[in-house]
């Protein structure tokens, strides 16, 4: 019995040790993985994307959990970018702008928390949703930014760019030459990000400092394809900004994408830098991959048909009243006196004809 108590002991301290070897990598734009033994997982990923026609941009905010000091991740993309450090402030610029409306919808049954159920009243629900050493590597250029250590790259061979990748300190997951291919094979760029603390012992966590990238595009895409390396749930929210309301041409191997907010904003301060002080029409979609490995393309956007503006509304219940007393007891309280009034009436009647 010893002997089986203390190999089962072993046995869950084994699988304990295995949970903190295994990095848990997941990012929107490529999976995510931490140096050593530390762990990291990406929470949320936001990002804002701004398209006229020609140029895009994409302000990307990554919420992560972990005690990793150091991490890497790549996005590949169309054209040549430029990265520089973005404004959060944006980004709670667009949770205001997108913002719920809020409705009072009355009703005139009482609820569970109506008299004479419950004192307290009030109930709410939700509306219906609508240059290198190998010379198949090129490096564009490398800077620091903040906590973050940028390279823009160019390849011919993705195996040859992961060389370069690992051997510069950009720790990344063993598949991806296979999903870097059909990028190479478009000529596409990559700018590697590698999470590198400015402080001594920092570990990453909670909201990032957001990157802004921008390239040239004669398409609104999205980069997701690598996500089929995250091994993890990934969950996406896309705000984008361009002169029409925006969808997905498809779901990308994700459940089914949903507009939480769609209308023409004027934006200000660091949003405003986006779209040169112009009005815009802003698309919200959240998004979930439940199972990052059927994700089968990158994100492509089009104009819809219509520019349909949608705001979520949040309706709070509220009893009718009439001063102050429930709508429904004063007409249950009528129906009985009309009820007593038509027995005493025919009671009258029956009285009469019996004295008759």
């Amino acid at each position: 019995m010893k002997r089986r108590i203390a190999a089962l002991l072993a046995a869950l301290l084994a699988m304990q040790l295995g949970s903190l070897i295994s990095p848990a990598y997941a990012c929107g734009c490529g999976a995510m993985i931490p140096e050593g033994y530390a762990r990291i997982g990406v929470e949320r990923e936001t990002s804002v994307v701004r398209f006229d026609g020609r140029t895009e941009q994409i302000v990307m905010r990554f919420v992560v959990r972990g005690d990793a000091p150091r991490a890497a991740w790549i996005m590949p993309v169309p054209g040549r970018a430029t990265v520089e450090l973005g404004d959060p402030e944006m980004f709670r610029q667009l949770t205001w702008l997108t913002r719920p409306e809020y409705r009072t919808r009355g009703y005139f049954w009482p609820r569970d928390r109506d008299w004479p159920f419950s004192a307290t009243t009030g109930d709410s629900v939700g509306a219906a949703l609508p240059g290198s050493a190998d010379s198949a590597v090129g490096v564009v250029g490398r800077e620091q930014l903040g906590d973050f250590d940028i390279a823009r790259l160019t390849a011919t061979d993705p195996n040859a760019l992961r060389t370069w990748l690992e051997t510069n300190g950009f720790k990344l997951p063993d598949g991806l030459p296979a999903e870097l291919k059909p990028y190479v094979d478009q000529k596409w760029e990559y700018v590697a990000v590698r999470l590198a603390p400015r402080e001594p012992g920092k570990t990453l966590k909670g909201a990032l400092d957001p990157l802004r990238i921008r390239f040239d595009s004669d398409r609104l895409v999205y980069p997701m394809r690598l996500s089929r390396l995250a091994k993890t749930p990934q969950s996406l929210g896309l705000y984008v900004l361009a002169d029409h309301r925006m969808e997905p041409a498809s779901p990308i191997g994700g459940a089914e994408p949903k507009v939480t907010f769609a209308g023409e904003v004027t934006p200000q301060g660091g949003l405003a830098a986006l779209t040169g002080g112009k009005p815009a029409f802003l698309t919200a979609i959240d998004q979930e991959f439940p199972e990052p490995a059927r994700i089968d393309g990158d994100h492509e956007l089009r104009a819809t048909v219509a520019d349909t503006p949608y705001r979520k509304v949040i309706y709070h219940g509220e009893l009718l009243t009439v001063g102050g007393i429930p709508a429904w007891l004063l007409t249950v309280g009528a129906v009985l006196v009309a009820l007593v009034a038509a027995l005493s009436t025919l009671r009258r009647r029956r009285s009469r004809t019996a004295s008759a």
